[in-house]
């Protein structure tokens, strides 16, 4: 299947929507679906979902019903790619919380291991499975995996700990992607998606 026949989804309830449907669409994605409602999740290849605050996102997910129909996805193989508060929505098991949101990803989260707002940065990443220049990574109040089960790869570290795995059809970042002008780890995820078809 070719990127012009790709419906691709952003769950739009926070976070840097329009970026990540831009990094997309620069990815080759040809209809990103601003996703609302379950019903925009219908026949979607994919879904992103964004930064922002985790338990607010977890909140609203329920309130609109679309937690549920998202692990079902997920569950079914659609590729899903969380990046930082979507890290911890498809976590398993968050520290120091004994509930998860997705609960998709065999890992365990630290949801703010790299500090407050004011102490974001940018750092250059090798990222397993992407080629060429190390990958320009913005963190804000970014979490990281702590632990990661059998069959999860961790793709990449920063200062020792893991800010992007992937499960499957499962991808996970710790920072923000869409923020630059690099889209190769949206590229990555569409050839999941092309992959997955």
């Amino acid at each position: 299947m070719s990127t012009d026949q790709l419906r691709v989804g952003v769950l739009a309830l926070q976070g840097a929507v329009t970026e990540h449907s831009g990094a997309l669409i620069k990815a080759g994605v040809k209809e990103v679906v601003q996703v609302k409602r379950p019903q925009h999740l219908e026949g979607l290849d994919g879904l992103v979902l964004p930064g922002g605050e985790s338990t607010t996102i977890g909140k609203l997910m329920n309130q609109y019903e679309l937690m549920e129909p998202i692990r079902k996805m997920g569950q079914a193989g659609i590729p899903l790619f969380g990046t930082c508060a979507g890290l911890i929505l498809l976590a398993s098991r968050i520290q120091n919380q004994q509930w998860s949101h997705l609960g998709l990803m065999d890992t365990l989260v630290d949801r703010n291991s790299f500090g407050r707002q004011r102490e974001s940065f940018e750092a250059n990443l090798q990222v397993d499975g992407i080629e060429g220049d190390p990958f320009p990574a913005v963190f804000i109040r970014a979490p990281h995996i702590i632990e990661v089960g059998p069959t999860v790869k961790v793709l990449s570290h920063y200062d020792g700990r893991i800010v992007t795995a992937r499960q499957d059809n499962l991808l996970a970042a710790s920072f923000h992607p869409e923020l630059t002008d690099d889209s190769r780890l949206h590229q990555y995820f569409v050839q999941m998606i092309k992959q997955n078809r």
